[in-house]
């Protein structure tokens, strides 16, 4: 605990999802009384209804799929004798329990860690009240009007809604509503081909469904490295899944034992049920922001900078409520970091470049940095080298056939980007954000022993091809 940090500081946070609840814990770390007001349950969105349940359901259809797979290695399933293809049958409620369940045993852990922290938890929502007050409206109506030094918005978002499709909870859903599910949907309607809509069609289609992933763009995952998303198209349609590209969805239907999706150019999707992954909204409305003079975007984010402050200085916001990269990973860490600044600790400010971030498709993409396109359209100078997995002994081993290593260094060999599709990419990925964060070279990287075999062994590899001869 600091010896400088006053021990009246108090830090009122309004949400409790990754970025208020890593706020919470660095607040009692350095001493300061912290409050947290969460309407639903720690954890927000990103535990009860997102990140841990989706990437639950993910996992299920990745053992779905290796099930599928195992007579590639030689494993096959027998009955009496007799060798039969295996046979996958999904209970779909049994597997939303699951992921329920685990969804909530993780928040109730985060809940434990607060209390055990000192942090006191008011179940309600917050609005702010003038400069440096904040109103909490507890379950049970009642109103508490709290003093706060610093304030921090940690509120999230929540799914976006078209007026032509409105979600039902039935057979038109929102990512918050795919887990009330008790049977496995005969064709899953997927509406949207970013992040959100590229997993949940790669985890429908691992467990065995219909499915028909509608872009509005030219390839899916339009955001992500060209090469990334070339190589998800194709398993998806090797996989069977159905893609409509440069498909404009303009309304969907609940027509009682089945769904309708119609195209901008008149064409009928007829399906089980659609999903409608048409990205969220912040919440920020009913907050107090516009009165406090804190600065919005035209989308309702709250404005802030890269030590997650607002235009008012007490003020910070953090997550998916703010105009930073809406990762929970960077919501985390702009939470200590909002802390940090506001008691005087070290606030590292943050480079969304140096940010990893991961694809949950199957396989998995996940990337850092500068990408080869900025390379390509000159805005950064530097060298690009791909190793597909195809050449890497332990990917062999474990049948793994889909998947490269691609590797960015800039002029003078100092690693600046990188991107890995595969297996658990979002683990592979690592070595390259922690070469990135702390600048380098490829041939440091190259020189650093990687276990024979592994994937990470492509790694260094990819960076031994560009070591830059020393004249």
């Amino acid at each position: 605990m600091s010896e400088t940090t006053p021990t009246q500081h108090h830090i009122v946070i309004i949400g409790g999802g990754p970025g208020g609840y890593e706020a919470a814990l660095a607040g009692t770390q350095l001493g300061a009384k912290v409050t947290l007001i969460e309407r639903s349950g720690i954890g927000g969105n990103a535990v009860l209804t997102d990140v841990v349940p989706s990437k639950t359901l993910i996992a299920t259809a990745d053992a779905a799929q290796a099930i599928k797979q195992a007579s590639d290695l030689g494993i096959w399933f027998s009955s009496e004798g007799k060798d039969v293809q295996p046979k996958i049958e999904i209970d779909l409620a049994a597997v939303n329990k699951r992921l329920r369940d685990i969804a909530e045993a993780q928040s109730g852990d985060m809940l434990q860690n607060l209390k055990d922290a000192g942090v006191r938890v008011i179940h309600g929502i917050g609005r702010l009240d003038t400069n440096h007050f904040v109103i909490a409206t507890h379950h049970d109506r009642k109103e508490e009007r709290l003093d706060a030094k610093t304030i921090i918005v940690a509120t999230g978002a929540t799914p976006r809604e078209l007026e032509t499709a409105k979600p039902d909870g039935d057979r038109i859903l929102t990512w918050k509503q795919l887990y009330n599910l008790t049977e496995l949907p005969e064709h899953m309607i997927v509406v949207g081909s970013g992040v959100t809509g590229a997993e949940f069609a790669s985890a429908f289609n691992g467990l065995g469904c219909e499915v028909s992933l509608i872009s509005s763009r030219d390839m899916v995952l339009p955001g992500e490295d060209q090469d990334a998303a070339r190589l998800i198209e194709d398993v998806f349609k090797r996989r069977g899944m159905n893609l409509y590209e440069k498909s404009r969805a303009v309304s969907a239907s609940n027509l009682g034992d089945h769904v309708e999706v119609t195209l901008a150019d008149g064409r009928v999707i007829k399906g089980s049920h659609v999903l409608m992954a048409v990205g969220g909204i912040p919440n920020t409305a009913g907050l107090g922001l516009e009165e406090a003079n804190i600065e919005l975007t035209e989308t309702g984010h709250i404005v802030t900078n890269k030590v997650a402050r607002t235009t008012r200085a007490n003020v910070y916001a953090v997550g998916d409520c703010s105009t930073a990269l809406p990762l929970a990973s960077v919501s985390a860490m702009q939470g200590r970091t909002a802390v940090f600044h506001s008691l005087g600790d070290i606030a590292a400010p943050t480079h969304p470049r140096n940010v990893a971030s991961n694809v949950f498709t199957s396989p998995e993409i996940a990337s850092v940095g500068w990408s080869e396109q900025a390379i390509k359209d000159g805005k950064t100078g530097g060298f690009v080298h791909r190793i597909d997995l195809s050449e890497n002994p332990r990917a062999k081993m474990q049948g793994i056939e889909d998947g490269f290593i691609k590797l960015i260094c800039s002029t003078g060999g100092t690693v600046v980007g990188g991107v890995v599709v595969g297996p658990k990419a979002s683990e592979l990925i690592y070595p390259i954000a922690i070469a990135i964060e702390n600048r380098l070279t490829v041939d440091e990287v190259a020189k650093t022993y990687t276990v024979y075999p592994s994937l990470t062994g492509s790694i260094t590899d990819a960076a031994r091809a560009l070591h830059l001869p020393q004249n």
